[in-house]
């Protein structure tokens, strides 16, 4: 029923039959609109919503319908892209000649066409599993620096952990170092103590912004619910750090947290060699995107451009990307997979084609192990990720629980003897398509070795999760899992 014709005898005809035909005309121009560039099960959401509450829906679609950052963002990241492939000229002398298998050099072609950035050889790669290790190192090399600092994190707090670091960007730049920091400012905005940070910010030398700012008052507006979630450290062109973990305290400053002993086990990687340059061109184009201010002179090879045996690439996504470059990328990887998979992800809500190809990979004799939180720390998520279980442990995917309260944030797989991806990308819908995201594929024995080694500190301290014991789950908890599945669809 057209809910104009509820004001039938209260308002005259002419009010009525106007707004009946414009209560059609939106139902008729939705069918055709909404459903471009989504999924058939997004597009029949945002259409149920609007064809049964029209006003709700209509303002919520406009809030949240548009996925993609702005055109002027959008052609930024097009423009980094055309000077990247024209000529971050320096990388060109780099660029790798890895001798592994073809589908390795097919999904490195794949992350050069989608996200500009070459695979290059002869890097050095340290994992750091410790939450204070990580911390402890990035400060160190901070005090070292002799040039610039550049730094972004989805999360920034002012606290006991982090004060060390705070304390050495800030001495970087009374001593003329340029440091610049970046943070995502509905996503520390939320974290207790937001006001404390600002105000040491202001007080000091350091240069900073805000990333995907919310602020109206000053033009600054967009979608709400899109993040800039990447993780980067870029120490005088020489050093970088990335991975999965935020710059705060393991318990997120939640009171909560802490009573339940619940603190976040996290994944980062010290990197030095020309992943460096490819890692601060990232954090270039976000600087630039936030302030216009060009670091193009940044962007040349370590003093030692051939410092180990590892080849890399970096793979920015998100949303100024009109691909989905992680999820095209892990993906190729899981479909080329020969023996053996291990993914650990936080937040493990996939999309049609992930849970496709990781099933299928399964089926087909891959042997396939899934690294998750016993208990998440966000309830949807968390039970939208336990709806997938029965579907994966059918398939023949075997799924360990990492031991309660620890919430295991890490976010990384490895593909046979071939490769092995970290960084910033959980594999769930948000991260596919509203996160700005990076990822590192890292190739050769070693360093899948080298993640291994840490994948088998998890399996030690997690129990395995059976198909049997899991079919016997209280139809309760069942229904709650199916009802927050509902909230994956996220475009």
């Amino acid at each position: 029923m057209l809910w104009p014709f509820s004001l039938a005898g209260t308002a005259p005809t002419w009010v009525v039959v106007l707004l009946g035909f414009v209560d059609l005309a939106i139902r008729v121009l939705a069918l055709g609109i909404i459903p471009g560039n989504r999924r058939p099960t997004t597009a029949m959401a945002w259409l149920l919503g609007i064809f049964f509450i029209p006003f709700v829906g209509i303002v919520l679609f406009l809030l949240f319908g548009n996925f993609q950052l702005s055109s002027r963002r959008r052609a930024q990241q097009q423009l980094v892209n055309e000077r990247v492939r024209a000529g971050i000229t320096s990388l060109s002398d780099v660029e790798s000649d890895y001798p592994g298998p073809e589908w390795v050099k097919s999904a490195a072609e794949l992350n050069r066409t989608l996200g500009s950035l070459p695979m290059v050889d002869g890097n050095t790669v340290d994992l750091i599993p410790g939450y204070p290790d990580s911390i402890l190192e990035m400060t160190k090399a901070v005090r070292k620096a002799k040039k610039f600092v550049n730094a972004e994190f989805y999360i920034m707090s002012s606290d006991h952990v982090t004060n060390d670091l705070l304390t050495a960007l800030e001495e970087a730049a009374e001593r003329g170092v340029e440091v610049r920091l970046l943070f995502d400012h509905i996503g520390t905005l939320r974290i207790k103590g937001y006001k404390k940070l600002l105000k040491r910010l202001k007080a000091g030398k350091i240069q900073w912004k805000r990333m995907l700012p919310l602020l109206p008052i000053h033009g600054q507006w967009r979608r709400p619910d899109l993040r800039n979630h990447r993780k980067i450290m870029v120490v005088d062109g020489e050093i970088a750090f990335t991975g999965s973990q935020n710059l705060i305290e393991p318990s997120y400053n939640n009171p909560r947290h802490r009573k339940a002993g619940r603190e976040w086990v996290e994944l980062m990687a010290c990197l030095r060699g020309p992943i460096v340059t490819t890692l601060n061109v990232v954090f270039a184009t976000d600087w630039l995107s936030e302030t216009d201010d060009s670091l193009e002179h940044q962007l040349q090879l370590p003093s030692d451009p051939h410092p180990g045996g590892i080849t890399a690439q970096v793979v920015p996504s998100g949303p100024g990307f009109i691909t989905e470059n992680n999820l095209r990328l892990f993906n190729t990887l899981i479909y080329s997979a020969q023996h053996r998979i291990s993914i650990c992800s936080p937040y493990f809500v996939p999309d049609d084609s992930l849970l496709y190809a990781i099933t299928t990979a399964a089926q087909r004799g891959v042997d396939v192990e899934l690294f998750v939180s016993e208990k998440g720390d966000q309830f949807l998520v968390h039970h939208a990720q336990r709806s997938y279980y029965e579907a994966l442990l059918e398939a023949g995917v075997r799924i360990y629980l990492y031991k309660a309260p620890f919430v295991l944030h890490a976010k990384h797989f490895t593909i046979d003897d071939e490769v092995a991806v970290l960084g910033s990308s959980n594999m769930d819908m948000r991260s596919f398509s509203l996160n700005l995201e990076v990822s590192v594929m890292l190739l050769g024995e070693d360093i899948v070795n080298k993640m291994r080694a840490v994948e088998d500190t998890y399996r030690d301290i997690s129990h395995e999760l059976k198909l049997a014991d899991w079919v016997k789950r209280p139809l309760a908890a069942r229904y709650v899992d199916n009802v927050a599945r509902l909230t994956a669809t996220v475009q």
